[in-house]
């Protein structure tokens, strides 16, 4: 029998990918910058990870954090990120692109669905930043993409799981919906149950110790080390086995 549900885990270091793969992960959205929503990898980063992991691997293509209205520098730095992808042999890429309205850029990502082939293509949250989800759901399967990350517009999954269950059956055969933002052990099987979903995505990260034995208590501009809780990651994956 195969699992009820599958996870991605959304991975800020190579050591997350790993820490994935070790409790059942299925595939993991390689990231940077988690405070500003992940930001693109470098290119080591990406190659060790490749090297390291055998599950998939989907790196996250954003040049910056803030909306997915890209000018023409931005657009040449993401189709210059998707060649790397291939070069690197990723399963795939997790990128999206808006209008200065904040509808789709239809054109742009199927460009970038087409350059990434035979990637394959999760548009991210820039479906939660548009006016109208269910025009962008048609306007995004009308690109290529195969599956959308979504939080149903919330601030989290766990709090739209019907609105995710309407979009579940609104995309049926023609895309995957996969829920994402905020899952937790305590609230993945409502959130199963009400969206209906096969496909999931999160972070459950934590700050981890600073195991350096000396830092400058005057320079705190460092930031933090976020790595998953595997307690929480196994008891998300014993709902979906």
């Amino acid at each position: 029998m195969g699992a009820k549900a599958i996870l991605e885990v959304c991975s800020f270091n190579i050591q997350s990918c790993i820490i994935a793969e070790k409790h059942g992960a299925y595939r993991v959205e390689l990231c940077d910058n988690p405070i500003e929503g992940g930001t693109t990898p470098s290119y080591g980063h990406i190659r060790q990870t490749r090297d390291r992991i055998s599950i998939k691997l989907y790196p996250i293509l954003r040049p910056r954090s803030g909306n997915y209205f890209y000018d023409e520098d931005e657009k040449e730095i993401l189709r210059a990120d998707i060649k790397m992808c291939k070069e690197l042999k990723c399963d795939g890429i997790s990128i999206g692109a808006q209008r200065i309205d904040g509808t789709i850029d239809t054109d742009l990502l199927k460009e970038f669905v087409d350059l990434a082939y035979p990637m394959g293509v999760t548009c991210n949250r820039a479906f939660d930043a548009t006016p109208d989800m269910y025009q962008a759901l048609e306007d995004i399967i009308s690109t290529g993409c195969e599956r959308i990350l979504t939080s149903g517009q919330a601030t989290g999954a766990p709090e739209a799981g019907k609105v995710l269950g309407e979009l579940v059956k609104a995309a049926g055969d023609r895309i995957i919906i996969m829920p994402g933002a905020g899952i937790r052990a305590s609230n993945i099987k409502q959130l199963m149950d009400e969206s209906g979903a096969k496909e999931f995505h999160g972070s459950v990260r934590r700050t981890t110790k600073n195991p350096m034995t000396f830092a400058n208590p005057n320079v705190t501009d460092f930031g933090n080390v976020y790595l998953p809780d595997e307690t929480e990651l196994e008891g998300i994956m014993s709902f979906m086995r």
